[in-house]
């Protein structure tokens, strides 16, 4: 969908929602974009609601069912967004602790497909076989759910954010300011500004007005203190930036990663998950005349259009690709796909840091502005930041966050038998970090001295990871055993921030 082609006034609400929130430069003059997006926010009562009360992990990979089939989906960092923790089940801050403001680091939302080029070369391979009358049945249903996938990417442009997307960046939005609604009202009451920071990519910009219309959607009084998104590369998009040139050599050119990926791509499972697959697709003459290659390189773009699919699900609601790449099959691709993760962007190799140091710089931001409010300097009430999963992924790991911190031995290669570290995990579609300021507000006791777990605290700070309660690091300890809640000068102290 070309925006030039497109009348926004003619599309159905939320489908203009999509498209204007992706394609901002395209609102007609005098266009009620606020309107529209909101609009878009809402989608209709129901799904608002199921926003707000997904169950925890109902996206996971292992659970996450598909109409036609149910059954585990291996989808890494293609895996749509679910919170991880009900509504209702927070702890309560300690008695005389109110909210005072929010920070967060999202990655974009569900997205179409950078590209179209696995789906050209998988019909291009399909339409070979059919020339030679070669196709299984199986196979000859295969090139209509691609070509309807890459229509879907199409119609929002490849690498844009997809209608999904747009829901999940909203449904975190509705879900934060229900969590926490007197700081929402103080922002309101206070006119407090809500700043927005993002990589500059579209895809980031687009994730930003999508959670900022959900915002404004849920509570209207804060939409005017919404400032626009500024760009700011060096700490949402590091892993390109001149600065991070070494980490950018390792990526390309360091022999333990190549060696690595080598290794862990030709073990001969890669070659017995791609035969299965175009066994299934294509008779046995013409799958004798593909090299052993030719088959890998099919079954990968077929898995990297399979993992494409969720995110679509609004723009090519129909396509199923299931049972052209059967589960064990997909489990082995999504391995592949995890270990390139892993190295390139995760804890990567035991004794080597040139993955995540170069996330220090949001993690100095993270402290920067909760430091900020606290010490009274500056007055934002929210600060959003909207990024990517090489920043997520190297960020998960300087905060010690679940699954993401065990490296690899260079002689024990990264598996899913000796490592925790799961893509669908650590950096799902939506993955997203927030930290809450709470500030004392009141002094209980008779003689006026504060009493209780938070004793001597004046402010606290709780983390979520994908909306879950999270622990800081084991060094880092809580106001009390079990409770979420941290001093904000023991963070400092235990970051070494003091």
């Amino acid at each position: 969908m070309h925006p030039s082609l497109v009348v926004p006034g003619s599309l159905p609400p939320y489908e203009a929602a999509v498209f204007l929130i992706n394609n901002p430069v395209a609102c007609p003059k005098g266009f009620p974009l606020k309107r529209i997006l909101a609009s878009g926010a809402a989608l209709t009562a129901a799904l608002v609601a199921a926003a707000i009360a997904v169950p925890a992990g109902a996206a996971s990979a292992q659970n996450l069912s598909h109409p036609a089939q149910t059954g585990p989906h291996y989808y890494t960092t293609k895996t749509p967004y679910a919170p991880q923790e009900r509504i209702g089940s927070y702890q309560a801050p300690p008695k005389g602790f109110a909210p005072v403001f929010a920070e967060n680091v999202v990655r974009h939302g569900s997205r179409a497909m950078s590209d179209g080029d696995d789906g050209d070369a998988v019909l291009a391979v399909l339409q070979t076989a059919q020339s030679q009358s070669a196709l299984t049945k199986l196979g000859a249903q295969l090139a209509p759910q691609v070509q309807a996938l890459l229509a879907g990417g199409s119609s929002i442009g490849f690498g844009n954010l997809a209608g999904r997307g747009v829901q999940e960046q909203q449904g975190i939005a509705l879900r934060m300011e229900r969590r926490m609604p007197t700081l929402f009202s103080t922002i309101a009451n206070d006119k407090e500004p809500i700043k927005v920071v993002t990589s500059g990519v579209d895809r980031a910009v687009a994730s930003a007005n999508a959670f900022t219309s959900g915002l404004a959607a849920g509570n209207s009084a804060v939409a005017g203190l919404i400032q626009a998104p500024v760009t700011n590369k060096d700490l949402l998009y590091f892993h390109k930036q001149p600065q991070n040139a070494d980490y950018q050599e390792y990526v390309d050119n360091d022999p333990d990663l190549a060696a690595v990926l080598a290794k862990i791509d030709g073990e001969p499972a890669t070659a017995k998950s791609a035969a299965h697959v175009v066994s299934r697709l294509f008779t046995p003459g013409f799958v004798a005349t593909m090299s052993g290659d030719d088959q890998i390189s099919f079954a990968r773009s077929l898995y990297a259009l399979y993992s494409a699919v969720p995110a679509l699900s609004v723009e090519a609601p129909n396509v199923d690709l299931d049972a052209f790449l059967p589960a064990e099959d997909a489990r082995w691709f999504a391995y592949l796909d995890d270990a390139e993760e892993f190295y390139t962007k995760g804890p990567s190799f035991s004794g080597r840091t040139i993955t995540y140091d170069m996330a220090g710089v949001l993690l100095d931001d993270l402290f920067a502005k909760v430091e900020a409010k606290a010490d009274g300097t500056d007055d934002t009430g929210a600060v959003l930041r909207f990024t990517h999963a090489e920043e997520i992924q190297p960020l998960a790991v300087l905060l010690d966050l679940p699954g993401s911190t065990k490296a690899a031995a260079l002689d024990q290669p990264y598996s899913y038998q000796n490592n925790p570290w799961r893509g669908e995990n650590v950096a799902p579609m939506s993955a997203n970090i927030e930290w809450d300021l709470y500030a004392r507000t009141s002094h209980n006791g008779h003689n006026g001295k504060p009493t209780g777990s938070a004793k001597g605290a004046d402010y606290l700070v709780r983390m979520l990871y994908n909306e879950k309660e999270t622990a800081f690091k084991p060094s880092c300890k809580p106001i009390s055993k079990g409770s979420a809640f941290y001093d904000l000068n023991e963070l400092k102290r235990c970051f070494g921030k003091a």
